[in-house]
């Protein structure tokens, strides 16, 4: 039987990825060169799994070993083991990135639909306001002066029945009904459905 000889490291033997980190977050930079060897592929394998898409897992991965780097010093032995710490922050890191995207095509899909409605026409706005105008001034020069002068008193200057009664120095009930009848004539000339 054959035997077989390896060169170099132990295939079996994993370097201790608790230590490493304890090593980096002394700086220690052939340290980090051992965890970023040890667990590249595994962060990657974590980005891909949740993004599909190669350039953004690898950049994903990319920001993930950084912040290794970074925040090794955080990392709490007691609370799970180094490799589970990376792959976390990889796995929340890839969540995050998937929200961001999702979040920018929702901004595109707002502001593509925003782009999409209609102007607000202020000229024709103000032609159609000249034109409801112009005809109500038309409506009212075909009522009675008294009329008119009840109905301009209380739409216009928003005096109650009682004070267009006193300012015309009419009894009240001739008020109301100056003001019915006018504005049964405007209803009917304006074109108004009740």
């Amino acid at each position: 039987m054959k035997e077989l000889v390896h060169i170099g490291m132990n295939p079996s033997a994993k370097p201790d990825l608790q230590r490493l980190l304890h090593e980096v977050a002394l700086g220690d930079q052939e340290a980090f060169a051992a965890v970023y060897d040890t667990v590249a592929g595994s962060v990657l394998g974590v980005a891909r799994a949740v993004l599909r898409d190669r350039a953004q897992s690898e950049e994903v991965a990319q920001d993930v070993l950084v912040e290794v780097w970074r925040t090794a010093p955080r990392y709490q032995p007691e609370r799970g083991s180094a490799l589970n710490w990376i792959l976390t922050l990889a796995h929340r890191r890839a969540v995050d990135r998937v929200r961001s995207v999702e979040a920018a095509a929702a901004r595109d899909t707002r502001a593509a639909l925003l782009d999409h409605q209609p102007a607000y026409d202020e000229v024709t706005e103000q032609v159609e306001s000249r034109l409801e105008q112009e005809q109500v001034r038309r409506c009212l020069r075909t009522l009675t002066e008294l009329q008119r002068q009840s109905v301009t008193l209380a739409y216009y200057r928003g005096l109650t029945y009682r004070e267009v009664a006193e300012a015309l120095a009419l009894p009240l009930g001739t008020v109301k009904t100056r003001l019915r009848d006018g504005l049964i004539r405007l209803r009917d000339c304006l074109g108004v459905t009740a």
